[in-house]
């Protein structure tokens, strides 16, 4: 018997001592218990997929050898879409209250601000809620195609938490539409996505990043059929050339995957009618100062977003390409695209090898400049 009146008999004993093992490092642990092996996780960020339908591919990581020399040009500075950077948003959130941390602290405001785009949706029209959950079903419905358009495994992002990414996504994707088009000029919304123009333009650029990108056919499935409640006289897809600047440059029956895509296709659609096979590859071009000095004239086209070049009568006839401040953003992540996705049709990787022939120094941007071949609209 102890002190508190308790005693154990050899029978007691017996029970217990069986389940009892003492270890020489004075712990009492059970007998035949190991520690609970960690599960193995399903996948990681990064990680490589194989998919059934390869064809179906469309959304890929840009490669080291193009990040190496602008990582910038590839990465959201604002608002993170999909699922190739959601692992930043835990970092993200463990960065909180460093206010030097500027970028993790856009991406945190932008995860609450997609809550508010989703509420602020919903109470648009009067079955919001009930147009909410069916946006959640369809996403659920073609979850698997939307996984199989990335080119990494997402198997790391459990359905439910899937789901509710693409769908808070795809909402602020709708809802930052909708608020830019119904903005009355020179009056603040409350809004700092429409009302700042460095964050409005900063967002357009986000969603021209190939590794932050939404597969195209989920926008449609989900927004196309309500569109016409919400904008009169103008469809989903519409609202999204319109968004970007590219009106009147892509038919109507052209398709793209997203938004990256988009960009390519409103550049490639003016080659079209050319028969490629007639055309043999360029061993060697002189620069431009080279090519004038030898007598070849320069002519500007109109144009914008063609890739046509043609060599006529001693001329060299050109589109007009306007530099913009996110240019060079848009160039390296359509090239990006067409070394994983169009690596047999890299037309516009092949027209800015032509103009890195044609420009070797100050002279060939000066006179490029002067034939209107190159327009500077930065700043």
């Amino acid at each position: 018997e102890d002190a508190h009146g308790f005693s154990l008999d050899s029978t007691h004993t017996s029970l217990l001592l069986p389940a009892l093992n003492f270890e020489h490092s004075g712990l009492w642990i059970l007998q035949g218990w190991a520690p609970s092996q960690p599960q193995k996780p399903k996948g990681y960020p990064g990680m490589w997929q194989f998919p059934k339908d390869p064809d179906k591919c469309c959304i890929y990581r840009v490669n080291a050898n193009l990040r190496r020399v602008n990582a910038e040009a590839y990465t959201p500075q604002l608002v993170i879409i999909g699922p190739l950077h959601h692992h930043l948003k835990s970092q993200a959130l463990r960065s909180l209250g460093d206010i030097t941390n500027t970028k993790s602290m856009g991406y945190v405001n932008l995860e609450e601000h997609k809550k508010i785009y989703l509420a602020k949706f919903a109470g648009r029209v009067v079955d919001g809620s009930e147009i909410i959950d069916g946006f959640r079903r369809t996403i659920e419905k073609h979850e698997e195609r939307i996984r199989e358009s990335y080119s990494e495994s997402t198997t790391w992002i459990e359905s439910s938490e899937f789901v509710e990414m693409i769908l808070h996504d795809s909402v602020f994707i709708l809802e930052f539409l909708l608020t830019r088009y119904s903005k009355i000029y020179g009056k603040k919304t409350g809004d700092p996505l429409i009302d700042e123009p460095g964050l409005t333009v900063t967002i357009d650029s986000d969603l021209m990043l190939l590794e932050n990108q939404l597969p195209y056919f989920i926008l449609h499935n989900l927004f196309h059929p309500i569109f016409p409640r919400l904008v009169p006289n103008m469809t989903f897809r519409e609202s999204i050339i319109k968004n970007f600047g590219y009106r009147n440059t892509i038919g109507d029956d052209s398709k793209f995957s997203h938004f990256t895509d988009l960009a390519r296709c409103v550049r490639v659609e003016s080659l079209q009618s050319l028969d490629q096979r007639r055309y043999k590859m360029l061993e060697h071009v002189f620069n431009a100062d080279k090519l004038h000095s030898g007598g070849v004239k320069f002519e500007a086209l109109e144009e914008e977003f063609s890739l046509e070049v043609r060599f006529e009568n001693g001329c060299l006839k050109m589109p007009r390409l306007v530099i913009y401040d996110s240019s060079e953003m848009e160039l390296r992540n359509i090239m990006a695209l067409e070394q994983c996705h169009y690596p047999y049709t890299a037309h516009v990787s092949s027209y800015v090898d032509f103009l890195d022939y044609l420009i070797d120094t100050d002279k060939d941007v000066d006179l490029l400049v002067e034939k209107g071949i190159i327009r500077n609209a930065i700043g």
